[in-house]
């Protein structure tokens, strides 16, 4: 007898889609995170709306009467004309992007170093960096300040850079070190028998599946670098040669009158930009960063 061999039936057939219900006990949560989210929108609404409007309708009115008054672009035209901001701008990147990038760099070494190689007092220079999470950034100005006025790097932009990578440092070591341990040991034990150096490993296969954390560091550190007006303007000083974006935008404001207040909120746009692009560009790495080591 003879029997009929049948090819079995390969045909996709398009998957059903379930509308996904909202659980009751997760409306509260919800409601929350609503909440959060709109104490933090409205002051940046208020501040976007202030920067359209002219410096009498800000001091007689609230922002919330906007619509009563007049609209205008004024305040940008007049700050993208302000001597001396294209400079500062320039400068915050000339100091931004080499911090950030010393950071990463050195910070990746530093971390695989720490979660993945065998050497006497790896636990102590361990818990050391954790510890100088914790320790405030003011107790080290004066002394730094004092080593750097004896070295002449006060004011040039070397000295900013190694400052901020000392300060940024610890929390990337302490990041990039959780997400290294994670990675299984099976890919570091594979390189091995195919002769991999400690060195290969770490640029072949350690880095190439790091990007989320290590994008997490580089956001983290750029818009902490990109904001920071209290060491530029201590190891910088008020040079308009070197002074960044940050200490250009504090003197539009005048400290004796008060004057200027609605070129400022025009500034805080403009100079929130460029860290609004590098958030966004890099934030499909961003959360999936911050779970680097929460489970194996």
């Amino acid at each position: 007898m003879t029997q009929l061999l049948t090819r079995p039936d390969t045909t996709v057939r398009p998957a059903t889609v379930t509308a996904k219900r909202v659980r009751p006990h997760r409306i509260p949560t919800h409601l929350t995170l609503l909440l959060v989210c709109g104490v933090w929108t409205v002051p940046v609404l208020g501040l976007l709306v202030s920067s359209f409007r002219p410096a009498y309708d800000i001091s007689t009115t609230g922002w919330w009467r906007a619509g009563e008054g007049t609209l205008t672009t004024g305040n940008y035209r007049d700050v993208l004309a302000t001597g001396g901001f294209g400079t500062a701008l320039a400068n915050s990147l000339l100091i931004t992007v080499p911090a950030v990038a010393a950071m990463v760099a050195v910070g990746s070494v530093a971390a695989f170093a720490l979660a993945r190689m065998s050497f006497a007092g790896r636990r102590a220079v361990t818990v050391a960096m954790v510890a100088l999470l914790a320790l405030p950034l003011q107790m080290t100005l004066v002394p730094v300040l004092r080593l750097y006025n004896a070295a002449g790097l006060t004011g040039t932009f070397a000295g900013i850079w190694l400052v901020h990578l000392g300060f940024g440092l610890p929390f990337a070591v302490y990041l990039l070190r959780t997400f290294f341990a994670a990675l299984p040991d099976e890919l570091f034990e594979a390189a091995a028998l195919d002769g991999a150096s400690t060195l290969t490993a770490f640029l072949r296969v350690a880095v190439p599946v790091s990007g989320p954390a290590i994008a997490s560091v580089a956001i983290f550190q750029f818009i902490w670098v990109w904001n920071d007006l209290l060491i530029a303007l201590i190891f910088l000083g008020g040079d308009p040669g070197v002074a960044p974006l940050t200490v250009a935008v504090s003197n539009l404001v005048s400290a004796t009158t008060g004057q200027g207040w609605q070129l400022l909120t025009a500034a805080a746009f403009v100079a929130m930009a460029v860290p609004m692009v590098i958030f966004f560009a890099l934030q499909r790495y961003f959360v999936r960063g911050l779970l680097a080591g929460s489970g194996k």
